[in-house]
């Protein structure tokens, strides 16, 4: 490494001197920096030569963000933001301070990772969460399904005006009609409003309860984010192979919890007839339907049916 007299007897230089007063020059004469000036007439050239290392700063990363080649290849020291300059006066000098300001892009990243901090998923593809589709392209998909399209529209725009309602919705339609991705697209809108969600696929989540099972601290978590969540969706609902333990204590612990306080939603290939009797029976019980309607006291009240229509989209895009 050089030592410092080394370094200093080369600032002698004439070349290095020369070149210096090159680049200064350059710098001072920059439009950036013109425009600095003209926006604060306070800030004399003396003030400008005190403050070149910030000056040099501000032109360079405004340079690279006019030519922005994405933030993974953000070549700013300080990635996804750039330098901006402001000038105060203090005790009648002006003084020239410099700041990180996060660029578009940034803090779009920002705001999407603030989204995905909002969603929990359990078993659901996640991808479904990320799309973003807009209403023209999701109406457009499959005319059959518009009524149940424009409730879920609606509903969105009700609670981003009114607050949430201890009132969700029952989705109901065959196989493949996209009621999944509407209730993705619903808790990802939400979540851009700020409110949390948890969608849980049931017949996987069934199957992984067994394990929970012997873990009562994970099961106790598991259990308290669905019931603490803004929103929650249970999808596929009918579709699991239900015991009584999930049934009784763990189901009937979330709705018991949540009903009249936050919306849950459904996905279902039953209408709230089939389902009931889908809860009336279990594998190891057999039939017991008042158990059945004692859960269903805590979910056909509060939530309002709607119909899925159309074509069976599995294997395409939704």
């Amino acid at each position: 490494m050089e030592s410092l007299g080394e370094l200093l007897s080369q600032m002698k230089s004439p070349t290095l001197r020369r070149r210096s007063e090159e680049l200064t020059a350059k710098l001072m004469s920059d439009p950036l920096v013109l425009e600095l000036k003209a926006r604060y007439p306070e800030l004399n050239d003396e003030q400008l030569m005190l403050n070149m290392a910030k000056l040099y700063q501000y032109v360079q990363t405004s340079r690279h963000c006019d030519s922005c080649p994405g933030l993974e290849r953000c070549p700013n020291d300080f990635p996804g933001h750039y330098t901006k300059l402001t000038v105060e006066t203090v005790y009648g000098t002006a003084a020239v301070t410099d700041r990180q300001v996060p660029c578009n892009l940034q803090i779009q990243r920002e705001r999407e990772l603030a989204i995905k901090k909002r969603i929990h998923s359990f078993y659901v593809d996640e991808r479904a969460l990320e799309e973003g589709y807009s209403e023209v392209e999701i109406m457009g998909k499959d005319r059959e399904r518009a009524p149940a399209v424009s409730r879920i529209f609606q509903y969105i725009n009700e609670v981003k005006e009114s607050g949430l309602s201890p009132r969700g919705l029952y989705l109901e339609g065959h196989f493949g009609t996209g009621k999944t991705f509407l209730m993705c697209y619903l808790l990802h809108e939400l979540a851009k409003a700020g409110y949390s969600g948890v969608i849980v696929y049931m017949p996987e989540f069934v199957e992984d309860l067994k394990s929970m099972f012997q873990d009562n601290q994970k099961l106790k978590e598991t259990v308290e984010i669905m019931k603490q969540a803004d929103l929650l969706i249970f999808d596929d609902i009918g579709a699991e192979n239900l015991n009584p333990w999930v049934r009784d204590h763990v189901m009937g612990s979330i709705l018991n919890f949540r009903m009249n306080r936050k919306p849950t939603f459904y996905t279902s290939n039953y209408s709230l007839s089939g389902l009931e009797k889908h809860l009336g029976f279990t594998s190891k019980d057999g039939e017991e339907i008042h158990k059945g309607q004692r859960l269903m006291d805590r979910i056909a009240p509060f939530v309002e049916v709607v119909q899925v229509r159309g074509i069976n989209k599995r294997g395409r895009n939704n």
